[in-house]
């Protein structure tokens, strides 16, 4: 495990502040990219050893947010021992249950962890013209500005709308404060099921952090490509394992899917009837038997064949596990492609 959180830690004891470093940095100290569940666990129980915990803590914030380290509090059991009176035993320490690895965490998807919501904004003042303000949101594809005075305090909001709609109403206005209108704006610490209904509502809201600035500003496309990184995967995988079932599913008997499962585990192996009842796990013993490879009639690499279905399977965990940062780009590009090739499949068998 890296060193550096065993130096962070001395540093601590010494008096010293250690740098801040982004989420992200502090991963790579880990040799990880993602949040994974073991990944983070990991870095907990190394955290933990040394007496050290990040501020804020690291799996809750954007990736690239930054944190700071700290010595953690005390977990010791409180004992009020009193002074020994004459003909009575003594006070003991009560025993301690030794604590298991799991720590709570924050199971909320917060507003804050969203990239857009942690990347700035561009704002105008209220007194600069409307001129100057829609030439800005034209250079940058803005819909809307934030109509601020300093990094906490918002006056309104300039959109393509409160500008059109001053202007078909003959009441065009030469100022940005005239022509604003009011602001939608969440904590960063909401749910963002909370803030979705405002973002929907409003086509956009304004994020402050806990420090009080607006740290940035999630639109309704914004949360459009969010849904689109999240599902993927979870698409993919869902017609992966539709393909492998057409290409097995009437090959086998409910007897011969039943040889794929754990012998020793009874009920599982009378839970299998059809081939929708494996596991990806089972997939691929079955698959791994020559004798039932071949009753698939494809001359495909049988060997080559299973050990990729087994990185699909080793994906699919991760996924499962559900890692608002996404899974790493080679391992969705490693999705694609066996899909495409479970497809260029399915097309010739058809």
């Amino acid at each position: 495990m890296d060193t550096r959180i065993s130096s962070i830690a001395s540093d601590l004891r010494a008096g010293q502040t250690p740098p801040e470093v982004s989420v992200r940095t502090f991963l790579g100290w880990f040799d990880a990219q993602r949040r994974r569940y073991r990944i983070v666990q990991n870095i907990r129980d190394e955290l933990a050893k040394e007496g050290v915990r990040t501020v804020p803590d690291f799996e809750t914030v954007w990736i690239d947010a930054p944190i700071r380290f700290v010595l953690s509090e005390g977990n010791g059991v409180f004992v009020n021992f009193e002074p020994k009176v004459p003909g009575e035993e003594p006070l003991k320490a009560p025993e301690t249950v030794p604590p298991g690895r799991w720590e709570t965490r924050e199971a909320t998807y917060k507003v804050g962890r969203l990239a857009a919501a942690n990347q700035g904004i561009v704002s105008v003042p209220p007194d600069k013209s409307v001129a100057q303000a829609v030439t800005i949101m034209m250079l940058g594809g803005y819909s809307q500005l934030p109509v601020m005075t300093d990094e906490e305090t918002v006056l309104g909001m300039l959109s393509w709308r409160s500008v059109g709609t001053r202007t078909v109403l003959n009441r065009p206005a030469t100022l940005v404060r005239d022509a604003m209108e009011p602001h939608h704006e969440v904590r960063s610490d909401v749910s963002i099921f909370d803030a979705i209904q405002a973002i929907v509502a409003n086509d956009y809201v304004l994020v402050r952090g806990v420090d009080g600035r607006i740290t940035g500003i999630v639109t309704a496309n914004d949360l459009s490509l969010q849904f689109h990184d999240l599902t993927e995967p979870f698409l993919l995988l869902g017609e992966i394992e539709n393909l492998v079932r057409n290409m097995i599913g009437n090959a086998f008997s409910a007897d011969e899917l039943k040889t794929a499962c754990n012998p020793a585990d009874a009920s599982r192996v009378a839970y299998v009837e059809t081939v929708a009842d494996l596991s990806f796990g089972e997939y691929i013993r079955l698959l791994q038997l020559p004798q039932n490879w071949s009753r698939l009639g494809i001359d495909i690499e049988r060997e080559v064949f299973c050990q990729s279905l087994d990185a699909v399977r080793k994906i699919r965990n991760d996924v499962m596990h559900f890692d608002p940062d996404g899974i790493e780009p080679v391992e969705l590009q490693q999705l694609r492609q066996f899909t495409r090739f479970m497809r260029q499949l399915a097309s010739v068998r058809v």
